[in-house]
């Protein structure tokens, strides 16, 4: 590892913000040990965005710039996209987080998107795609007289070979997949993912139009146009499709809207073509083959201290804006684009996305309420100055190094030329807020106090920092009611706190929905692409409320909105119809899968067997009851075996049978399960405890005469739960799968705060 200069910064990292570098950042070497520091990473990056400068400065300048980046990311003030941390100045060289790529309507087409999209995927970054232009399903395809399967089947392709394929070896990629609303598939579209565990790698957006919102409103039908054709081919009734838009965000999230119009107002190069889709979490409208590089400022270091007084240091954040457009503007020269397509049509419009993150740290720290009209003022202040700091700072570029090379004077009137199409965008900041130790974007902060589970059962309390020192400022702290306060999720409830504490210390579910989308578009104002924000409902909102919320965003002047419902996608209880009821779509809904078993019946029957294995006998019991095989015990003879091992896939077993999964399955994978004490023994009828109780299963499922499930409902076999009426659940992620905390839900996306873990769609 290299040492740190004479003269370099210290970089200061939280424990957790050290643990996702390692994790997720640090190159590593052909042993997988670290090769590189903190320290040393941020060298490598400010030397490769430093490089393109030499076209245009000496080399002693480069140096300069090359610090410059450094001090900027090292002390926090500003970080890159997480393609342009890991990437530059590494063989790869790709430092685009977002693509859109087009799908146009032929077969040939449609497997160059998916060929295109893995390349990207494998990158490290996410794409979006518009699946409008698709023929609509049941069309006759002239070429071969078949019938068109439609843009959702498609989708599915994409989904599996995103699935197939891991971003830069780190994680899965990210789709957005949009269809205008006057495709005739719009309804299929809207339930596709109805499902949790459907098309799990994408995001889902209707593309709203203007005249379709106009529809909603006088409550009138609306025209369907086939693609191909561009010509009507139905009507339906827009409040009544409007309405299932809502239904559906509501039942898990999905799908979200963007206003297709508004996209293509900023298009700030119409004559290049339409914008149909962003990138996956919805802040970035690109062309076909566009991509773009997004950055964000630490807004809790634009803060000087008078006296012990917060306020915003307006010098210093214009200052980092012109810092931070410079090396935006350099990623993209610096950039090794996947597609040589992609590199020219970017280098066309030279599209950045400067964006903030700590807005809802930087309002505790001044005090102000995130739910108030001070900080939406405050908001709409903030982002005008960013943008047209940004815009001064392009122009400047411009001057010495020529304007993006489709720049318009009419679309920019009587402005001086820009460097840059696009310069500010609010993306969700995820991982890039955890190495600055700030909240995410412009979200409220989630939650103040975490518990984390730690070596030997121990609990280690994780508290805002910015709520501790207040607290211990005014003697208030302590263990016990910080435990309190991370039960509660909030401190609205906490009577042991003052009123002013409570009153600015908000978290997302004590901000109105209303609220959360007047901030979303107090920074759309200023803001030349999108902001990406998450609207939070409780679990009880109504249908109705949602319904609000997205005629407000409409009203306001959003580009588009994504709403999350408490546990809408952790834990999803869909009513049980009995079969002779169901329609075959219900039918189809209740086949999935669950972790909660039925209950263990009061009463049972069932046989015992005694097995003879390498190391002695063992006596398996299985029990059963009225709706099925429900519990296996075993025990061991004298001569002794293995007891715990087979008492916990006896318990295992149990908890699988109970869960509704069938029983050739769980039968399929214990039988044949070697064991070395069998082997040495000749006759022996079984190879291994698990092989024995599999055995003992299948016994009793020919002597009983019971069948597998028609259907997987889950939790119960299908006679119990038609009968109980139970509910059947589907467990979705809560946790996250790398280190078992709790994620946050951000911008179509779950982030886990303590590894960095993430995953979109």
């Amino acid at each position: 590892m290299r040492h740190k200069k004479e003269g370099e910064l210290k970089l200061e990292l939280t424990q957790n913000a050290i643990t996702v570098l390692e994790r997720r950042y640090l190159a590593r070497g052909e042993n997988g040990k670290l090769v590189e520091t903190p320290e040393d990473l941020f060298r490598r990056v400010a030397n490769a965005i430093a490089q393109p400068d030499l076209k245009y400065d000496s080399e002693a300048e480069i140096t300069e710039v090359e610090n410059e980046f450094y001090e900027m990311m090292t002390s926090l003030d500003f970080l890159p996209n997480s393609p342009t941390l890991m990437n530059a100045g590494r063989p790869l060289g790709q430092l685009s987080a977002c693509f859109v790529l087009p799908v146009a309507d032929s077969m040939e087409a449609i497997f160059e998107a998916v060929k295109q999209a893995a390349l990207i995927h494998k990158s490290g970054g996410g794409t979006g795609f518009s699946f409008s232009r698709l023929r609509p399903t049941g069309s006759v395809v002239n070429s071969t007289g078949g019938v068109a399967s439609g843009p959702i089947s498609f989708m599915r392709v994409f989904n599996m070979a995103t699935e197939a394929v891991k971003q830069g070896g780190t994680r899965r990629g990210a789709n957005m997949g949009i269809l205008r609303v006057d495709h005739p598939d719009i309804l299929q579209f809207i339930d596709c993912k109805k499902d949790n565990a459907d098309i799990t790698n994408f995001n889902i957006s209707v593309g709203i139009t203007e005249a379709f919102m106009q529809a909603v409103e006088d409550g009138n039908d609306y025209d369907l146009i086939d693609p191909s054709t561009k010509l009507p081919v139905g009507q339906l009734n827009a409040r009544q499709v409007f309405d299932k838009i809502v239904h559906s965000a509501w039942h898990n999230g999905e799908p979200g809207i963007i206003f297709l119009d508004r996209l293509n107002r900023d298009n700030v190069v119409p004559e290049q073509g339409e914008i149909e889709s962003t990138n996956p979490c919805g802040e970035q409208p690109l062309l076909p083959y566009e991509s773009c590089n997004l950055g964000s400022i630490n807004l809790v270091n634009m803060l000087k201290f008078t006296d012990g007084v917060p306020s915003i240091d307006w010098d210093k954040l214009g200052a980092t804006v012109n810092k931070a457009v410079h090396f935006l503007d350099n990623v993209i020269d610096a950039n090794k684009y996947p597609l040589e397509l992609i590199a020219h049509t970017t280098r066309q419009t030279r599209k950045i996305g400067l964006g903030i993150m700590g807005w809802a740290d930087m309002l505790l720290h001044i005090r102000i309420p995130y739910n108030s009209d001070e900080a939406v003022a405050l908001a709409h202040r903030l982002m005008e100055f960013v943008t047209s700091e940004g815009r001064r700072a392009s122009i400047e570029l411009a001057k010495t190094r020529g304007a993006f090379p489709l720049f318009s004077q009419s679309i920019y009137k009587d402005g001086e030329p820009l460097r840059n199409a696009t310069i500010t965008t609010i993306a969700p900041t995820g991982t890039l807020s955890i190495l600055a130790g700030v909240s995410s974007g412009v979200e409220p902060v989630f939650s103040y106090v975490y518990i984390r589970n730690v070596m030997d059962e121990t609990e280690m309390l994780e508290v805002n920092t910015i709520l501790k020192e207040l607290l211990v400022e005014r003697g208030l702290y302590t263990d016990e009611l910080m435990k309190k306060i991370a039960e509660h999720g909030t401190l609205a409830h906490i009577e042991e706190l003052p009123e002013d504490i409570r009153t600015v210390f908000v978290s997302a579910h004590d901000i109105s929905p209303l609220d959360h989308i007047k901030m979303q578009a107090a920074f759309q104002d200023h803001t030349d692409n999108a902001v990406s924000k998450t609207v939070n409902f409780p679990n009880n909102a109504t249908e109705e409320e949602v319904s609000e919320v997205y005629r407000l965003s409409y009203r306001l002047g959003c580009k588009g909105v994504t709403i999350y419902r408490d546990g809408s996608r952790d834990s999803q209880v869909l009513n049980l119809v009995s079969n002779k009821d169901a329609k075959p779509a219900e039918k189809e809904q209740s086949a999935t899968f669950s972790v909660m078993p039925r209950p263990r019946p009061d009463m049972t029957q069932g046989i015992t067997e005694k097995m003879s294995i390498g190391c002695g006998n063992l006596y398996i019991t299985v029990n059963y009851d009225e709706y099925g095989i429900c519990e296996v015990f075993t025990n061991t003879g004298k001569a002794g075996g293995c007891p715990s091992q087979s008492e916990a896939t006896a318990r295992l077993t149990s908890v699988a049978l109970r869960s509704g999964i069938d029983v050739k399955t769980i039968v399929s994978q214990l039988r044949g399960i070697r064991c070395p004490s069998t082997i040495r023994q000749k006759g022996m009828k079984c190879t291994s405890c698990p092989d024995a109780i599999a055995r003992v299963i299948e016994k009793v499922v020919e002597s009983n005469g019971f069948k597998e499930s028609e259907v997987r409902l889950v939790n119960h076999t299908p006679k119990y739960a038609e009968e109980k009426k139970a509910p059947v659940v589907i467990a979705h992620i809560r946790e996250c799968p790398e280190c078992g905390e709790k994620v946050e839900h951000e911008g179509g996306c779950v982030i886990c705060k303590n590894c960095g873990y993430s995953k979109c769609g």
